[in-house]
């Protein structure tokens, strides 16, 4: 059985890859390797949620970087942003701290458990969640997410109808005061949740 990509520190063995990466009108390139989630390329989950995404303005949250799609994209399209990017697998917070350097971006990557190792409030926070940890894990996510935002910023997720996007945006409507789908493609929902 294949390694879980929610994990910790990866035992998998090394297999490092260059990709290019199409995002936001740029070309980028990233390293992957064995143990991190979509390590062949962009997911179209990511994808959808980057492409569903409005101008961003302050400082932003990247949940759950991985190898830095989410967050090295949104840097290079805006240098402004104030972004920073986390996640449990040591492995990603290793390669998206090489990706931002091989792109020329720059952003504060931390390792940790949701939003553990998180400090200060956000404009936004954006999530490609991990599915496999389950909805008890995600959906804690979501809570937790409402205590980083500042006011008017919101909390943008993306999720495949099929693996639960119908019962997670009853869930964000429930807590939130404002949730609802901002864009459907290949099967994926982005769900925009604000507590305004």
């Amino acid at each position: 059985m294949s390694e879980h990509y929610y994990t910790e520190n990866p035992r998998s063995a090394h297999d490092e890859r260059q990709i290019e990466v199409k995002a936001l009108g740029r070309t980028l390139r990233f390293t992957t390797d064995a143990g991190v989630f979509s390590r062949d390329g962009l997911d179209r989950g990511t994808e959808v949620l980057l492409n569903a995404l409005p101008e961003l303005e302050g400082r932003v949250l990247d949940l759950g970087c991985g190898w830095g799609a989410v967050g090295v994209s949104l840097g290079a399209k805006d240098p402004g942003l104030e972004i920073v990017m986390t996640d449990l697998n040591a492995r990603a917070v290793e390669l998206a701290r090489r990706n931002l350097l091989q792109n020329g971006v720059r952003a504060e990557v931390l390792q940790g458990d949701g939003f553990a190792p998180v400090t200060g409030t956000f404009d936004a926070i954006v999530t490609n969640p991990p599915i496999r940890a389950g909805k008890a894990v995600i959906y804690g996510l979501f809570d937790r997410a409402r205590d980083f935002l500042n006011p008017g910023g919101s909390l943008y997720v993306v999720i495949r109808k099929q693996q639960g996007a119908p019962s997670a945006l009853r869930h964000l409507q429930e807590q939130y005061k404002t949730a609802g789908v901002v864009e459907r493609g290949g099967g994926f929902w982005v769900i925009r949740a604000s507590m305004e």
